[in-house]
């Protein structure tokens, strides 16, 4: 994991995002919500590139708006 300061930020923001998806998921029982906000949490700590830890986050966070179940 990399140190650098707006690292840190966007990694705090999309784990942020991700635990609202994941509590989200787990009360209503919703599984695609839940899956994200588990993603959310973890791929910040495997992803060092600035421009990619957006882009993905950006990703996983949009994936519940377009995909219901």
């Amino acid at each position: 994991m990399n140190l650098d300061p707006l690292n840190l930020f966007f990694s705090f923001l999309f784990s942020s995002i991700g635990f609202g998806f994941f509590l989200y998921g787990k009360k209503q029982s919703r599984m695609v919500p839940l899956v994200c906000g588990i993603a959310l949490f973890i791929y910040p700590y495997f992803i060092s590139n600035r421009w990619l830890l957006v882009g993905i986050g950006l990703g996983l966070s949009l994936i519940p708006y377009f995909f219901r179940d």
